[in-house]
Order: structure tokens, then sequence, then C-alpha cells
């Protein structure tokens, strides 16, 4: 974990931006583009956000679309969110989705945030290139959040053009999909639309806006912005918006600001646990793309692992290794202090108090991390606690060594990381040979796996029943990084058929399905070295 101390004062005393440029177009710029339920689109949206926290963010017009057209419409999400899937696909609902119009009653805005990016601190970061159009209540009485992503240049935009381009939008959708599927806490697509414009990236490519929606868009970052305000009170509304949404337990503490920062805490370590067990790498995990929700967000240069190996790095801008598979815990607990320094002010004790405080529930991230960690991989390697096998103590300390050695074994072995433990399933029901097949020789693997077979004697229960329980926690199908290229760059060229056979593969991913061999299967060695990029 990191080893330097959790706590500093040195983002509160960094010189910061204290305002957020204001608008005064909004009404009329707005007033020709709304469009009303008369048009077959029901889409009311609240404006929570931008009514209590106004220092936070900026009323904002969607850029506009030369074209609109819809690319991929999720129809299983808007209907679990009470929206009328064939009305958004309708031109009026088309044009919300792509930025080109907004539903009546709707006041969007960009939202205000900062953030430590590869370390460093940008006091003004921002949707520069996204809106809040606005918080829906589902059927289900959850709110969220719909936000356009790449519908046009903000007053945050620092000389971006405001535009995504296809390609990467469409990696959104894919894998944020694959992590849901995956019951991994995650942002959503609901559409991704073309808007008849090219953007320059590497070269020319289709333009075009997400529709994603999330528990919230609160990150790490817009508390560190607030604290850069110097008006505690701004911290202090903020961190009460922010526990009525996520953690409304710490609204009862006597310290509602540092129990936020101890629901966050726990939501975090949860979230990179699990990562860590199907193989996910972030990518560009700053502080601005840690949520207070505890929900994956921003999926730009991500990727799954193939080969397990904790030094794993895909981003191409990542170059010294900051964000690699193995540093994403100790990486988040540094995101997290970042947190504590900026809700000191909002804790209600004094400075040092405080600070002691913070420190205190930021030392619990390790424990926290490994118990996650080890109940997650407890079940995928076939150990849980039944009724006639309770878990004591002893037996978890015996399995928690076993997930506490894997990795280096995995890693020594060159062993797919995804591979592995389904090959593991089978070797449970009593099926050797593809795991041996896969292992090969390699000493450390095998004598872990020795120890693996050591301990499941102890377990009474049928082979076929512990099987069929691994099988049911870890994936066959995850978003194979040559296979996500292969889609991407098929759609880009205007065939979706590749895109939408891996949607339907990830929808499912634990049920082996006839005819979907290549979808299990690592990439081949001509596929070469992987370099995502983060689609800005």
């Amino acid at each position: 974990m990191v080893a330097e101390s959790p706590v500093s004062m040195a983002a509160r005393t960094s010189p910061m931006e204290r305002t957020v440029p204001g608008v005064r177009t909004m009404v009329g710029s707005l007033a020709g583009m709304a469009i009303g339920s008369e048009d077959g689109l029901r889409l009311d949206l609240d404006d929570w956000f931008a009514r209590d926290l106004p220092e936070l963010c900026v009323p904002w017009p969607p850029g506009g679309a030369t074209e609109p057209a819809l690319v991929l419409l999720n129809g299983r999400l808007a209907s679990d969110l009470g929206l009328d899937p064939d009305a958004l696909a309708r031109p009026t609902g088309v044009a919300v989705l792509c930025g080109d119009a907004v539903p009546a009653g709707a006041n969007p805005v960009a939202q205000a945030y900062a953030g430590h990016q590869f370390g460093g601190y940008s006091p003004r970061l921002g949707d520069g290139r996204a809106l809040l159009l606005g918080e829906l209540t589902t059927p289900a009485a959850r709110r969220v959040d719909v936000h356009l992503k790449g519908s046009g240049r903000t007053p945050f935009a620092r000389g971006g053009d405001g535009r995504a381009a296809l390609g990467p939008m469409l990696r959104e959708y894919l894998i944020s999909e694959a992590m849901a599927a995956l019951d991994i806490p995650t942002t959503r697509v609901l559409s991704v639309g073309t808007t008849g414009d090219l953007v320059r990236r590497e070269e020319l490519a289709p333009g075009a806006v997400l529709a994603r929606v999330a528990a919230s868009h609160l990150r790490v970052g817009t508390f560190q912005y607030a604290a850069s305000l110097g008006d505690p009170d701004v911290v202090t509304r903020l961190v009460t918006h922010a526990a009525t949404r996520h953690h409304p337990g710490a609204l009862d503490a006597d310290d509602p600001a540092l129990a936020l920062l101890d629901a966050v805490v726990e939501v975090q370590a949860d979230l990179v646990a699990r990562w860590s067990a199907v193989g996910f790498i972030h990518g560009v995990l700053n502080t601005d793309n840690v949520t207070i929700s505890g929900e994956t967000i921003d999926y730009g240069p991500c990727a799954f692992m193939d080969r397990h190996d904790p030094t794993t790095v895909f981003s191409s801008i990542d170059h010294g290794g900051r964000y690699a598979f193995g540093n994403q815990p100790s990486i988040t607990l540094w995101n997290l202090a970042r947190l504590a320094e900026a809700l000191l002010g909002a804790m209600t004790g004094d400075v040092d108090a405080n600070v002691a405080s913070a420190t205190e529930v930021l030392e619990t991230f390790p424990d926290r991390y490994r118990r996650q960690l080890h109940g997650h991989y407890a079940a995928k390697l076939g150990f849980v606690a039944t009724d006639d096998r309770p878990t004591d103590h002893a037996m978890s300390s015996v399995v928690g060594d076993l997930v506490d050695d894997l990795s280096a074994a995995m890693t020594s072995a060159q062993v797919d990381h995804t591979t592995f433990f389904r090959h593991l399933g089978r070797a449970a029901a009593g099926d050797d040979r593809p795991l041996a097949d896969l292992v090969g020789d390699d000493a450390a693997l095998l004598e872990w796996l020795e120890r693996w077979r050591t301990v499941r004697l102890v377990d009474r229960r049928p082979a076929e029943v512990v099987s069929a329980a691994m099988d049911d926690v870890n994936p066959l199908y995850v978003p194979r990084n040559h296979l996500v290229e292969e889609a991407l760059a098929a759609a880009v060229d205007g065939d979706l058929g590749a895109c939408s056979d891996l949607l339907d593969v990830l929808a499912d991913p634990f049920t082996q399905r006839p005819g979907l061999e290549r979808y299990a299967e690592p990439a081949p060695a001509s596929f070469g070295p992987y370099r995502t990029f983060c689609g800005t």
C-alpha cells in the first residue's frame, strides 16, 4: 500500500481558482431547443445538484449536431429507467441523446471539479465536453444522473474541441455493459449517437455523443474543487448532498464529513477488489475519476488483462506504470487521502484532531481492501461458508494465505487470468487436463495448486456443486482486447455487427454457450503489445 503519509495539508494551501465562470445567455440559448412530452418523449429531469450547489456548476447548453443519428440504444436500460425506448429512437429522442436539443424543463450544467492527474494537481478541470442534463427518478425510486459526453465545448474545455470520437464512445458502451454483467458497480451507457461531424484525433473520425447514466457524477475532484473555493459552507453542503444521495447513514453521525469519508473508503475498497477479481485495469485512476458512490467511471484507456501480471499497463500515457494493475489499491488509497484533505475543514474538530481522525479512517483501507479481496477470491477458488462447513478462523487464515500467494504464482506461470479460474473450476469437478495444459511445468503454480487441493479436501460438498459455484463467479467471457478493437474498427467503418455480437456475449459472461469459443480465447500472439488511449 501507499507508504507516504495519508493526509497532508498541501492541497488545502495550494493556490486554487475561486469561482466558476458565469453564463448569462442560458435561457435564450435553450428556448428554441426544448422538446416537450407532446413530441412523444417523456424525460422528466430534476436539477437538484444545480440548485443545491450552484457554486460547483455552470449552466450551459449542448453544442448541437449537424445530423444527429442513433448508433446504439440500450433498450433494456431505458426500460429500467422508466423511459420508452421507441420514443428515444424517434427524431426528438435522438436529438436529445445527441446533444441537439434538451427536454422541456431541463437545466443542463457543466460540473466543476479539480483533480490530481498522474499525481499533478490541476485546480480547475470540470466537464470540458460533457453536460449533466439532470437527475431522473426511476420506477424503483432511485435517483440517477443523465449525462452527455461529447456534446460540445464548455467553459472547462481548456482548449479542447468539446467533442468525442465514435470509437472511444463505443468502447465505453462495451466495457461498462460488461462490468454491469459482472456485477461490478459502474456507470452505464444509455446510447451512443453520431453528430454528422468529423473530429480530429490521431486522424479524422466520426463525431459522437454518449448518454451516460450514473448514481451521480460526484467524485473526489468535486470535493477538491469545493475546498479550493475557501468557503467551508460549500464543502459542508456538498457533504450533506453527497451523503443524502449515496451514504445517508453519515448524516446521523456526530461528524458527517468524517462518516462520509469512512463510507467512501469502504465502497472504494470493495470496488477495486472487484476489479482485481476479473483482471480489470482502469488506466487513468486520477482523483477526478474516483466516485463518491463507488461506481466505476471513465472508460478511456481501460482494458482487461490476458496474461496475469501485476505490472501490466495498457495506457499509452502511463509511462511510469502509476496505474498498473497491481498499483490500483495503493493509488486508490492515495486518492482517498486527497478526499480526506478536502473534507478536513468540514469536520467538527480542530485541525489537528481532524487530521488524526481522517488518518485513522484512511489507515483502515488496507484491511478493508484485503477483506474484500479475500471474500471475492475465496469464492473464485471454491471456498465459501456453508451450513455443514462453517468457515472458522483457521480456515479463513489458510484460504487467505492461498489468496495472498496466488498472484505471484500466476505471474510466474504467465497464465491467462480469466482462463485460469475457469479451468480451476473444471479441476474442482475432477477434470484436471485443461488446467494442467495451461500451467505446464511451472513449479511455483504447481506448488500452489497442491496447497489448494489439500485445502479443498476439507469441503464435504459434492464436487459438481463446488464447480458450479465457481463458474457462477468466474466469467468465461470478458471484453478481450483484440475482440474489442476488432468490433470498434468495424463499427467506425459502418458495420455494427461485431459490436452487437460482442454485447450479446458479454451480457451473460458466466454461462458457456456453444459456438462462442473464440470469445473465451486470449489474444493471438500476432495481436502484439496492446496500447490504449484516453480518447480525448
